[in-house]
């Protein structure tokens, strides 16, 4: 399974809508206030060793395969529902001639399946996939690990801004794929995608870096994706982005696609990011992120510039905010225009949220704001982002 979207719901989320929560709970949203006014619009990398050429123009990718394959999983989960009324003639074999197995409609347990890949990163069993694969809520997971062995997974915790879940099966010795930098990732550099498309597991294909640090695509709350267009297609969702030198370097995410197959576009998790949130997940159970509360900003644009006295279009606009957040405690207002933080300048809605997540709990950062043409500076706390954990198996 591997999320889709489309051109349009891109284009809308580029140009009209772009709302950022910074708090995980929505008791925050209570007392929100408004911007007046306001309509709602949407060191230096190493070099890439050169590989042998294959005779067919491309690099020879078969001694990596031969190290990492085995190290990427298949996945399947399965989650049991149940609606709230029931029928009482639904053991009726009456009912059952006329209607056959209806039960979901009144009551009775109703299964949901995904299927889709992950990447063992221990040899004692833990396994990094997709949130979206293992599912909400009561689900079973199995992992089919190199060896063609099924196993049932516990689910370790999840992660909904990154996508990204961590699992762990009873087993040991299992081949594992190391960890790269994927800040020393190369635009064109070459990668191989490994998975479970159509579950065809550890399937490989071949592909190069497009892009990094992809953002406000609408797929994730927290992203910074890779680029690539090494082929994905649906059940490839958790599956290994590897470099030349073996190393797991991302986890396989998403998919742009107008009709639900490969098209050129595929997105991953950059290692550094997996890293971070499995360590988290490890320790604590949760992702631990830097929040100031729930705040909605959107893109400055020129229109907006206008209207708030900006003097050009550099920055982001505070749409909505709640009474109780940090940041109204410590002075922001809807309409105010964020130009920086910590001295660094703020881009896109993506990127403060990014900043904000990953500052430290605790401390204070300074955000720069313009209000009616005039810059001051607010010192806003960091609070821990608060985050219900699921019911999980």
């Amino acid at each position: 399974m591997i999320k889709r979207f489309s051109l349009m719901a891109l284009l809308l989320a580029t140009g009209v809508v772009v709302g950022i929560v910074l708090s995980g709970t929505a008791e925050d949203r209570e007392n929100v206030l408004a911007r007046p006014g306001a309509e709602r619009v949407a060191e230096q990398p190493a070099a890439t060793p050169v590989l042998p050429a294959t005779g067919v123009g491309g690099p020879d990718f078969t001694r990596v395969a031969a190290q990492t394959v085995k190290a990427v999983t298949n996945i399947s989960s399965v989650q049991v529902g149940r609606r709230r009324q029931s029928s009482p003639f639904a053991n009726d074999p009456f009912f059952q001639y006329f209607f056959g197995d209806q039960g979901e409609m009144f009551g009775q347990p109703r299964a949901e399946s995904s299927l889709g890949s992950g990447v063992v990163i221990s040899q004692d069993g833990y396994v990094v996939t997709n949130n979206h694969v293992v599912g909400e809520g009561d689900t079973e997971v199995t992992v089919t690990v190199g060896d063609y062995r099924d196993m049932r997974a516990k689910v370790v915790g999840v992660d909904s801004w990154t996508d990204l879940a961590l699992l762990k099966i009873d087993v040991t010795g299992l081949t594992v794929i190391p960890y790269g930098d994927s800040s020393k990732l190369k635009v064109a550099e070459w990668v191989m995608a490994v998975g479970s498309p159509f579950s065809l597991s550890q399937t490989v294909t071949l592909g190069v870096v497009s892009a990094l640090g992809r953002a406000n695509i609408g797929i994730t709350q927290y992203e910074d994706f890779i680029q690539t267009d090494a082929a994905i297609n649906p059940g490839n969702s958790g599956g290994a982005l590897i470099n030349s030198r073996a190393e797991l370097v991302g986890i396989n995410t998403a998919i742009f696609s107008q009709s639900g197959g490969y098209q050129g576009i595929g997105f991953a998790v950059p290692s550094n990011l997996v890293r971070r949130v499995v360590g988290d997940l490890m320790k604590f159970g949760t992702v631990r992120r830097g929040s100031i509360g729930y705040v909605e900003v959107m893109p400055l644009t020129s229109r907006l510039a206008d209207e708030l006295r900006a003097p050009k279009t550099d920055g982001i606009v505070v749409n909505q905010m709640a009474r109780a957040s940090a940041a109204y405690r410590a002075g922001l207002q809807p309409g105010d225009v964020i130009v920086s933080l910590n001295d660094q300048g703020i881009a896109d809605p993506s990127q403060f949220v990014r900043l904000i997540a990953d500052s430290a709990i605790g401390s204070t950062v300074r955000i720069e704001v313009l209000r009616e043409g005039q810059r001051s500076t607010l010192r806003i706390p960091i609070e821990a982002q608060q985050e219900r954990p699921r019911r999980r198996r």
